[in-house]
């Protein structure tokens, strides 16, 4: 019954508990959002840093508008720390029709890993906190959802369009976008961000769909500069391509690849130090090496500056960054804003316990550096390997008092005159401390008995003395000298018993002593890292500091976990050893006693 009991214990230590979070009680609902980065996700092979990921909602993946604010103003997205507030805005926004396209910007997504994001909704009185320009990062210099005609500049930037013909499209790829038939164009006059700089390169990027008719040369769009350099990103007969003018020569990558008619595509230009590269549909499809020179002036989609080359087609989410994005990054592009989203993947919505209180405790784990869960892991091997010795030492001494008492029971009802008689014929002290020995609950012959081998021990010194004079005289007599080298070889003897009774104890008096001190650097580590943000961004105050100084403080509490339960278990261990070894002093003399008395 210990044993089962002790192993319980143990099993319950080490299984995890789940505890109750929840990021802000005023919101009664959330969904987790998995960013699936991995082979069967995105499957991309770099990270990347603060890209603007699409949320599609829908019917089928969230069926709980009429439980949000009917713009969707009480929507908020969370970091996987379920802490951490992330930017975003609403593009559109409708719970009659059960559709909504929310673009948030995610701080990294890192291959092979699926973080979970999380969305918080259900708080009518939640304020808006939809923030467009924040949820770019500083090199994306324009974003045309084609919400509205004339579009609007997402960034902060403001690259509003100066002229505008286009038509509406509101069944597009992502929401809305705009129509070209064969004579409509959108201008942006000069801007000071929206160029072409070597030492940065360009991404323009745009969803195209082409109608069935063949395209001849038509433009998406073109960045051209007064002084002559140009960048055009346009279709020849289905082929998406990129020509590039340095004021002097005109070079053009190949037409390699077509689009499907009437299938939306993503085409993506890459200009970077010394190459134009295209992508049509996350893939790099052509090519090509060379020089440039700084181009501006004016942006022209869906026409050529000079009002010719007119795109007839459908486009939606045009955007354009002043450096050269990673193959990566277009390819989470294509991965995350096609029909087919492989970058996120929705959970299942949840309610707040409405009588749940949130965890305060989960809430400061979440708040542990990685310095302080390093400290905690190594306490979390010391307080896993402190309960195993303790338990298996339980068991063995629980055994060994056993069977000390049932042999001291038979010895002492042995006469002098049969003294060996509860000698076994084998050797049985092999192994007698094996731990897998003491929680079987196999012990024959007094097996795990101290008393016994010390029994054995002094038996065997006296047969192999007689065994030495046989023949010599038939009357068995020890000599003083013989019975001191006896009482010497069971001392010995147990030396080695005690020893093995001490084994693996010291383990326990370094987590006693380790434990507090390996708690205490972890705090002071917290506490260091603290002050080092507070330094940093300059918020001094109880909220900022609080969190901090409660997660360094996790690393105290785990070292006295470890420390007290084992300060508690190395006592009562020592002084049950204590009186073992006391008990095999006093049948040390008992045995000697009666050997003298036999063979005197």
């Amino acid at each position: 019954m210990t044993r089962r009991i002790a192993i319980a214990v143990l099993l319950f230590l080490l299984v995890p508990h789940s505890a109750y979070a929840w990021w802000d009680d005023n919101w009664a609902f959330r969904k987790p959002l998995t960013l699936d980065a991995t082979g069967a996700g995105a499957a991309t092979s770099t990270s990347i840093e603060d890209a603007p990921v699409l949320i599609r909602l829908h019917v089928g993946n969230f069926g709980y508008f009429t439980d949000t604010k009917a713009d969707g103003a009480d929507i908020r997205f969370i970091a996987a720390d379920d802490k951490t507030p992330l930017t975003f805005h609403i593009e559109s926004f409708d719970p009659v029709a059960g559709m909504a396209f929310i673009w948030v910007k995610v701080p990294s997504i890192v291959p092979g890993t699926s973080d979970t994001v999380y969305m918080y909704y259900g708080n009518p009185d939640a304020p808006a906190a939809s923030d467009p320009g924040a949820s770019y990062d500083v090199n994306q210099v324009l974003a045309y959802h084609f919400a509205g005609v004339p579009p609007q500049d997402a960034t902060s930037y403001g690259n509003q369009p100066t002229e505008s013909t286009a038509v509406a499209n509101p069944g597009s790829v992502i929401g809305a976008g705009v129509r070209f038939n064969g004579a409509e164009s959108i201008k942006l006059a000069s801007s000071s961000t929206v160029r072409l700089m070597p030492d940065r390169g360009l991404t323009v990027s745009a969803w195209v769909n082409i109608p069935d008719s063949p395209q001849t040369d038509e433009v998406i769009v073109e960045l051209s500069d007064p002084a002559g350099p140009s960048v055009r990103v346009g279709i020849a007969a289905l082929a998406p391509y990129v020509r590039v003018n340095d004021g002097v020569a005109t070079v053009e990558t190949e037409r390699a690849a077509s689009l499907l008619p009437g299938s939306w595509g993503l085409v993506t230009a890459v200009i970077s130090a010394k190459r134009v590269t295209l992508y049509l549909d996350g893939r790099e499809v052509s090519g090509i090496d060379t020089q440039f020179a700084e181009t501006g002036g004016v942006l022209t989609i869906g026409a050529s500056a000079g009002g010719d080359s007119f795109l007839n087609a459908q486009v939606d989410e045009l955007t354009i960054a002043n450096t050269a994005r990673s193959a990566d990054w277009i390819k989470a592009q294509f991965a995350n804003q096609g029909q087919d989203d492989k970058l996120v993947r929705y959970g299942e919505d949840t309610a707040r316990e409405a009588d749940g209180e949130p965890s305060y405790l989960l809430t400061t784990l979440q708040q542990v550096t990685v310095d302080g869960w390093i400290v905690i892991g190594i306490l979390g091997v010391m307080f896993i390997v402190s309960w195993i010795i303790m338990i298996t030492k339980t068991l063995t001494i629980r055994q060994v008092r056993k069977d000390n008492r049932a042999f001291l029971a038979d010895f002492q009802k042995t006469s002098t005159r049969a003294l060996a008689s509860l000698d076994a014929e084998e050797d049985t002290a092999e192994g007698e401390h094996n731990v897998l020995q003491a929680l079987s609950g196999s012990h024959d012959h007094y097996q795990s008995s101290t008393a016994y081998r010390l029994y054995h021990a002094g038996i065997k010194q006296v047969q192999l003395r007689f065994a030495s004079t046989a023949g010599a005289s038939p009357v068995e007599v020890l000599s003083p000298q013989a019975l001191d080298a006896i009482r010497a070889t069971i001392d010995a003897t147990n030396v080695r018993e005690t020893q093995k009774l001490n084994s693996q104890m010291v383990l326990l008096t370094l987590a006693i002593a380790g434990g507090p001190f390996l708690g205490l650097l972890g705090t002071v580590v917290g506490v260091m890292i603290t002050f080092a943000v507070i330094a940093a961004t300059g918020e001094v105050n109880v909220s900022s500091i609080a969190p901090g100084i409660a997660a360094a403080l996790v690393a105290t509490v785990a070292g006295l976990a470890v420390a007290i339960p084992a300060l508690f278990g190395y006592n009562w261990l020592a002084a049950q050893i204590k009186e073992i070894v006391a008990d095999n002093r006093v049948f040390v003399d008992e045995f000697v006693t009666k050997v003298a008395e036999r063979y005197s």
